[in-house]
């Protein structure tokens, strides 16, 4: 299993949501099963590739979204993973689940047993270093897909997700990106506001990530480096992509959000490793602070931290030229000041915005309409990437470097045997900074 480079690409277009309300496409999608396209009452079958708690949780909430949808196959590196997932969904949505024995796949080439396997949806819940090839093969293959975020963590791989995410949306088949705050109630109210000019001209976005530090799984006899690091993912920056790429990559997507995806020129960034310890513990740092520079001369910030016993906080604070506006997801609070003041009032609990995710992907499956949230997915998981890149690298990086680095985190081939950990980034060590410049063909 390898994953090529692929050229260096600008950008997919805008998220769009097209309705399917042309006679050719009409007729194209009732007549042609390759466009992926299910009416009416039939079955939707759903293969599940990454069998851990998110993946478990989206599985779930894909048999709730519509009653026609049977999960059918599952893949996972770990059979001990995919045992625990199929008989906690099986409990839980009975009859729903329909993965016989032989729809059951373990190891590295599981992701294409499952694509294969007759199934109308891909759920892409694995560590995030792999979901790159995953969305090749499922775009290759005509699937409708729900992807994980982020969806790469390095250049190489966003590269690749931009040109396949373009290539679903020129085929007719969905791309939902795992970015749930876009699909959060009250969120999606303010942000529309904002987007709409009730702060006028978005000048500034300060978000933050500061939360605790993920569970690590110590090491077992039998266990060889690659399952070791394996299930301790989160913590080894070729599995990950630290956790400003695969946790606060959220917080950094309220920002391009507010900014409406415009693509910041470069970032500068701070970060360390002051409390992590233990060889679990990989080599990815637990504190970052950006700054995004942006051409219309704005800047934005950004902070996180995966810290014990230290103070919590996912807000964001956008400035704009007619008024202000705070987000507090958690609360939820969001209120906007100045000229179009207004409070969000919650009059009954908003749904599961992960519910919401799988709700509407299925509704737009069965109508025929089309959800790609490819440019928008793209472009917070390399803000994130190149938050990351300058932090360690103590150099500011552009999103054109970022975006054009040949860097490809990871071995090249899959198998249980060894796999060095890599030490832990110093800032200003000038040969890492010229091996990011002629990676980007500076």
């Amino acid at each position: 299993m390898t994953q090529s480079n692929q050229p260096p690409a600008s950008d997919v277009t805008r998220r769009h949501f097209v309705r399917a309300s042309s006679a050719t496409l009409g007729v194209a999608a009732m007549s042609s099963p390759a466009l992926g396209w299910i009416q009416g009452s039939d079955t939707i079958k759903v293969g599940l590739i990454g069998c851990g708690g998110r993946g478990t949780g989206a599985a779930g909430q894909a048999m709730r979204a519509d009653d026609g949808v049977r999960l059918w196959a599952m893949g996972d590196a770990f059979d001990d993973r995919l045992a625990s997932s199929h008989g906690y969904l099986t409990d839980g949505h009975g009859d729903q689940v329909q993965v016989d024995p032989e729809r059951r796949f373990v190891g590295f080439d599981a992701f294409q047993n499952v694509i294969d396997s007759g199934v109308d949806v891909v759920i892409l819940t694995t560590p995030p270093h792999f979901r790159p090839e995953h969305f090749k093969y499922a775009v290759d293959k005509k699937k409708h897909v729900f992807m994980e975020k982020p969806m790469a963590v390095d250049g190489t791989g966003v590269r690749s997700v931009i040109a396949d995410a373009q290539r679903a949306s020129e085929q007719g088949t969905n791309v939902m990106g795992g970015f749930c705050w876009r699909y959060h109630h009250p969120s999606r109210e303010c942000y529309k506001r904002v987007l709409d000019g009730a702060i006028g001209d978005v000048k500034c976005v300060h978000s933050t990530y500061l939360s605790g530090p993920l569970g690590t799984k110590p090491r077992q006899d039998g266990w060889s480096d690659m399952e070791w690091q394996m299930r301790n993912w989160q913590h080894f920056n070729w599995l990950s992509g630290d956790h400003i790429t695969e946790q606060a990559c959220h917080a950094i997507d309220k920002i391009n959000w507010a900014k409406n995806n415009m693509q910041p020129d470069r970032c500068i960034a701070l970060g360390g490793r002051q409390m992590r310890s233990g060889p679990e513990s990989g080599d990815i740092y637990d504190h970052f602070s950006v700054v995004y520079e942006y051409p219309d001369g704005t800047r934005s910030f950004h902070d996180c931290r995966q810290m014990p016993n230290c103070w919590s906080n996912n807000t964001e604070k956008l400035f704009g030229t007619k008024g202000d506006c705070y987000i507090n997801s958690w609360g939820p609070t969001n209120i906007i000041t100045g000229e179009n003041a207004w409070e969000y009032e919650e009059t009954s609990p908003a749904p599961s915005m992960y519910q919401v995710e799988h709700n509407e992907l299925f509704k737009a499956i069965r109508n025929g309409d089309l959800i790609n949230d490819g440019s928008e997915m793209t472009r917070s998981t390399l803000m994130s990437i190149m938050g990351r890149m300058s932090a360690y690298t103590g150099q500011p990086v552009t999103y054109e470097e970022a975006l054009n680095s040949t860097e490809r985190l990871g071995p090249t081939v899959y198998e249980w045997g060894d796999v060095p950990v890599l030490n832990v980034p110093v800032p200003g060590t000038p040969a890492d900074w010229s091996a990011i410049q002629a990676n980007a063909g500076s």
